[in-house]
């Protein structure tokens, strides 16, 4: 008989969430990338006799390695050379004020208000700001060789080396990776109408949130190149064109869903062929073998699928009747632009702005009043923990901490085994490549790969071998401490989950789109950028629904009881495109009254859930005309204010 452990020993779940593998292929180029890019400075550092520079270069590659992450060749250049600029001012700021005392603790902590502020404004940013910060520890506290101008010189080259690495290929696989994200968006919508009207639900809310992510970052690749590209680019008014026709089959699944009866497995084989002619570029009209639609919502997936299949094989596009889905042309810089004001004006920029300065400012001003050896790891950790858009600030600093432990037993054995000098060059070739090959499995196992190579490059810089060791877990540990105290503890919006209020907008939003899917004169355009934000904002919602699960309670405990309410409203929003799917396919269309009442349901649910952190109770009367189209998401509102109306 198997033996049964006592409960007490079993790990608690947001530990297990915590310490688990994501599952991720190896990025291949990435990491021959990462080995030539860390290996190929210090070599050249020794060769001519100063391993101190190449060992600062190699620090700049770690850090582009660290930003190579994006997938398109012009992002790339986004991605790995803005972040370098703002690494070089920061360096330079650090540098200039080495050795100067408390101005330099209040330097570092201005910084840190400027970094925190403008990683509020996306992901180049947030990166941007992240090198700022790093490069201006780095510089104030350890002093680098030469001038005050050669070291952001030497980091901005090796980051650089890194984007020249990653470009190589760009000649001849330019729009490849854009291709690639709009054929996997094909492919992620044949998933999900292949589990349509099947028994299982948890398998259609998988594959419709893959679906959406597939979505999401396929217009984020493909706008970001043509907002700058706008009617210039055939091939990239073309992608958006495919994106474009790919969002009516997105529309068909949930009313397939909600028939119940699985669509014909012939439905995802053709529209796998439609991905695969994406990603070919195939120009010659496909041979669609689809059965005959008998029902609207099998009329709206034959009607989709073959519109689809028209515009991906079309040989030219007219670049005036394409409509990108997020807000037209030059929506991403729009959107860039409106970010980069409220990180100016808003208070929750200004928030996380003053939490990393406080946090900062306490490392800075104890180094300063304590000697601690390398003190610089201690702001340094700060930097990298207090990052909320990275992920939970609690999850990072326990993660920090057990990755730091497993990467100094790494470190331990390559510095008292491997002699200094030549053999500090292979060594980096077997460890650089471990970063970019770790890092998509969690934060802990991006720690235990960075930490052996920073302290090789380190031990560099000072010959101090083995006695690197304890300074830098000792430090680490006091980063982690500070950042959980000062970073976490004390402000209460980190240990309160935003899952609700997030859910009351999206509630609210849906009632808007309840009012315009159905309104005769609704632009059509706009109907369609309404129904992806909001899916894109449910996305959003799951997100930090898992990041707060990853928190100890009772934050962890306070989202999991979410959950329910997050799948009602990702329901209602299904239900609501299937009824406009039906409606436009043949269904008689519902009254303005039925329309009216139902959006009046949704915002006193938002508002609802907006009143306290726990549920508050509301209305569950919701009636209507029988066989209504809007009677399935008239039973999906009323189940969604039972969920939110506590049992007496």
């Amino acid at each position: 008989m198997a033996r049964e452990f006592p409960v007490s020993l079993t790990p608690p779940d947001w530990l297990v969430r915590n310490l688990r593998s994501h599952k991720a292929p190896v990025n291949r180029p990435a990491v021959a990338r990462a080995a030539v890019s860390l290996a190929l400075p210090l070599a050249i550092g020794l060769a001519v006799g100063r391993p101190a520079y190449g060992a600062v270069a190699a620090m700049g590659a770690l850090s582009g390695v660290i930003s190579d992450t994006a997938a398109a060749y012009r992002l790339r250049v986004l991605t790995i050379a803005v972040p370098q600029l703002f690494g070089a001012a920061g360096v330079t700021l650090g540098t200039l004020v080495n050795g100067h005392g408390w101005v330099a603790v209040a330097t570092v902590t201005g910084v840190a208000l400027v970094s925190g502020m403008i990683s509020t404004i996306g992901a180049i940013a947030s990166v941007s700001g992240l090198l700022l910060l790093l490069n201006a520890v780095i510089g104030a506290g350890l002093p680098l060789p030469g001038e005050w101008w050669l070291a952001p010189l030497l980091l901005s080259g090796g980051g650089l080396l890194v984007l020249v690495l990653a470009l190589l290929a760009w000649p001849l696989r330019s729009g490849v990776p854009e291709r690639a994200a709009v054929a996997g968006t094909y492919r992620a919508v044949a998933d999900l109408l292949a589990v349509c009207g099947a028994d299982s639900a948890v398998a259609y809310d998988d594959a419709r949130h893959s679906a959406t992510l597939a979505l999401n970052e396929a217009y984020d690749l493909v706008l970001s190149h043509r907002a700058r590209h706008h009617g210039r680019s055939p091939e990239l008014t073309r992608l958006v064109a495919q994106l474009n026709a790919v969002t009516p089959l997105v529309e068909a699944a949930p009313a397939a869903h909600l028939s119940g009866r699985p669509l014909h497995p012939e439905v995802a084989a053709a529209i796998r062929a439609v991905a695969d002619a994406v990603e070919t570029g195939r120009t010659e009209p496909l041979r669609l073998r689809l059965p005959t639609p008998t029902t609207e919502t099998a009329r709206a997936v034959n009607h989709a699928l073959r519109h689809a299949a028209d515009v991906v094989t079309a040989p030219d596009v007219d670049p005036r009747g394409i409509d990108d889905r997020l807000g037209g042309p030059a929506g991403l810089g729009v959107r860039t632009a409106r970010a980069a004001r409220s990180a100016v004006l808003s208070a929750g920029s200004w928030r996380y702005g003053l939490r990393l300065a406080l946090c900062i400012g306490i490392a800075q001003a104890l180094v300063s009043l304590i000697a601690v050896p390398r003190s610089y790891w201690v702001a340094l950790t700060i930097t990298f923990v207090l990052k909320p858009d990275f992920g939970s600030v609690f999850s990072r600093a326990l993660l920090r901490a057990l990755g730091t432990v497993a990467g100094l037993v790494v470190a331990a054995a390559v510095l008292s085994e491997v002699p200094r000098g030549w053999w500090d060059v292979p060594v980096l070739l077997l460890l650089a490549p471990l970063i970019p090959a770790l890092t998509p499995r969690g934060y802990g196992y991006q720690t235990a790969a960075i930490t052996p190579v920073i302290l090789l490059l380190s031990d560099v810089l000072n010959q101090q071998g083995t006695d690197l060791l304890l300074p830098r877990l000792v430090d680490s540990l006091m980063g982690c401490a500070i950042a959980l105290i000062a970073g976490y503890l004390l402000w209460p919006e980190s240990w309160h989950t935003r899952v609700g209020d997030r859910l009351a907008d999206a509630v609210a939003d849906t009632a808007r789109y309840v009012e315009t899917a159905f309104a005769a004169t609704a632009d059509p355009a706009a109907r369609a950028r309404m129904r992806r934000r909001l899916y894109r904002d449910l996305s959003g919602i799951r997100t930090e629904f898992q990041r707060a699960l990853t928190e100890p309670p009772p934050t962890g405990r306070r989202a999991a009881a979410w959950w329910p309410l997050v799948v009602a409203v990702e329901r209602i929003v299904d239900a609501t495109t299937a009824a406009r799917v039906r409606v436009k396919h043949g269904s008689a269309p519902p009254s303005k009254a039925e329309i009216d009442q139902v959006a009046l349901q949704l915002r006193d649910l938002s508002q609802g859930l907006r009143e306290v952190e726990t549920l508050t109770p509301v209305r569950t009367d919701l009636t209507g005309p029988a066989g209504s189209v809007l009677e399935p998401l008239r039973q999906e509102v009323a189940a969604a204010r039972a969920i939110a109306s506590p049992q007496p």
